[in-house]
């Protein structure tokens, strides 16, 4: 069989998952039947990838990461070593809860640091930064740095992956790219792009 996807020998990748073109799926991964992976992806070491989650193109997820039932991740997005999604809000061994899955989205070129937590039924804006070992527990701002638990904004991230020092005009610059933004009420906008 012609694969246009390289996947360990020790992967497991359930009939009925779509993986796309160019990805790399490394050991004791195991994707599940109803999971749609993109194009260009890496999957580390000793992911799981649920049923019905839906992965973009680019994206990385390194080692140790589960991916549960009712998450959405877009393109080029980052997940750092033993970042923990959850899907339901109040488990119980005794009691199954499949009916209550909550959804949550983590949007374009978003990234999650190491050890990070993401609380299920809250959306991650595009470009937003996750530190190591937060705790998220609502929605995230495009552009927003969150630290700590809970997790908090304390600063804003260019689509660079650096953090923005705003002037007294409330514009700051990249210094990977060059591209200009600006904070106005509280959101960030991009005044030119590279």
């Amino acid at each position: 069989m012609n694969n246009p996807f390289e996947a360990h020998e020790t992967a497991t990748i359930d009939k009925g998952a779509q993986v796309g073109s160019g990805t790399r799926i490394w050991h004791y991964s195991h994707i599940m039947p109803g999971a749609i992976i993109g194009e260009n992806c890496i999957i580390g070491q000793n992911v799981f990838i649920g049923d019905g989650v839906v992965l973009g193109n680019g994206v990385k997820v390194q080692n140790n990461v589960s991916i549960y039932t009712g998450i959405e991740i877009e393109d080029d997005v980052f997940l750092g070593p033993s970042v923990v999604l959850t899907n339901v809000n109040n488990p119980r061994a005794n009691i199954e809860r499949k009916d209550e899955y909550k959804r949550t989205v983590i949007k374009r070129g978003a990234t999650i640091g190491a050890n990070a937590t993401v609380v299920c039924g809250h959306t991650l804006g595009a470009w937003s930064f996750v530190g190591a070992g937060a705790v998220v527990t609502r929605d995230v701002p495009d552009y927003a740095l969150m630290t700590g638990n809970p997790a908090r904004i304390t600063g804003w991230m260019s689509r660079g992956g650096h953090k923005l020092l705003f002037d007294s005009d409330d514009q700051a610059f990249c210094p990977t790219t060059g591209e200009h933004y600006r904070k106005v009420a509280g959101q960030i906008e991009i005044l030119e792009l590279h």
